[in-house]
């Protein structure tokens, strides 16, 4: 998986014409990936489902577009496009798409993060 340098910008596009909703799948690209955090697009068609499972990394995931069901430590809410979720890290959850969709989730290693920045400018 190539890796996106921390202190380096760029642009990502085209994105969804790269990610197609497929017939009766779920896919993911990864757009970034470094020591600190990694940002991943999936497409799900409706019925996908992703059963419950937790991530040691804090978690924020934004629905991009339709309509997809997300249970998050037992606490289950239908989410848009523009809703965000936000999941601590270890947090239990699960999802299913409602209907065709595209959903981002950037993944944020919250025990690099402070180090990775203060490496960058030096600390504090």
């Amino acid at each position: 998986m190539p890796t996106t340098p921390v202190a380096q910008s760029d642009f990502f596009t085209g994105i969804f014409d790269k990610l197609p909703i497929l017939e009766a799948a779920t896919t993911s690209r990864v757009v970034v990936n470094n020591e600190v955090l990694r940002h991943v697009v999936f497409s799900f068609d409706a019925g996908q489902v992703l059963t419950e499972h937790s991530s040691p990394r804090a978690v924020v995931v934004q629905q991009m577009s339709g309509r997809m069901r997300f249970t998050v430590n037992g606490e289950t809410k239908d989410i848009v496009a523009g809703d965000v979720v936000y999941l601590a890290p270890g947090a239990r959850h699960a999802l299913e798409a409602l209907e065709p969709c595209h959903m981002a989730l950037t993944l944020v290693d919250v025990s690099k993060s402070r180090h990775a920045v203060e490496g960058e400018d030096g600390g504090e």
